[in-house]
């Protein structure tokens, strides 16, 4: 794939929720956002961001089962409404699927946060990691993590700037934040780890 870092791979395949909407335009390239619904094995769904450019946006159609392929990306939401650490899929490629719904996240960063261990009120273990993952020219991409269990056990001893790959898939979760005496649902995005390598 013409030089592209090959430490931040996600593969999904899944059910257009909507037509793609106009997102933003860099360097003279229109990018829309696309909602993905990728179904887990539980039945349970993940509805993921995918970034398309215009000629991918134009063969995308709402309620078409599509194959994608890209990189996760980070960027911070200045502007005061929303998430601030914005989580999507950069489309390198799509195109439709017969395939059943897939959900593959690869990769290789730097652990550039504390990990954060706890234990739910059911006694499962979970450790959030923050992980630096480089793209080409110098930018890197924030990517939050969860491990569970042995995982989250290992994970727990783990020290900031240590290098790290792992496999897992993209998960959405949704939460209730308190803004201004109001309960606001939010939607936040993660990396469920499967296996560290």
């Amino acid at each position: 794939m013409d030089g592209i870092i090959n430490n931040n791979i996600v593969e999904l395949c899944g059910i257009a929720a909507a037509e793609p909407i106009f997102s933003h335009k860099s360097k003279e390239r229109e990018f829309y956002t696309l909602p993905l619904i990728v179904c887990r094995l539980s039945g349970a769904e993940d509805i993921v961001n995918v970034t398309v450019d215009r000629r991918m946006a134009q063969l995308c159609r709402g309620g078409e089962r599509l194959r994608v392929c890209g990189e996760l990306r980070s960027f911070n939401n200045r502007s005061g409404t929303g998430s601030r650490l914005v989580i999507s899929v950069f489309a390198r490629e799509v195109s439709p699927s017969g395939f059943m719904d897939e959900n593959r996240v690869e990769l290789t960063g730097t652990l550039c946060k504390k990990p954060t261990y706890r234990r739910t009120p059911m006694g499962r273990e979970i450790c959030d990691l923050m992980l630096a993952v480089n793209r080409r020219y110098g930018r890197s991409d924030y990517l939050p993590c969860i491990a569970w269990g042995i995982g989250a056990s290992e994970a727990r001893e783990w020290e900031v700037g240590q290098k790290i790959s792992l496999a897992g898939r993209l998960q959405s979760r949704k939460y209730i934040k308190q803004e201004e005496g109001v309960s606001v649902e939010k939607t936040a995005f993660e990396v469920s780890v499967t296996e560290f390598r």
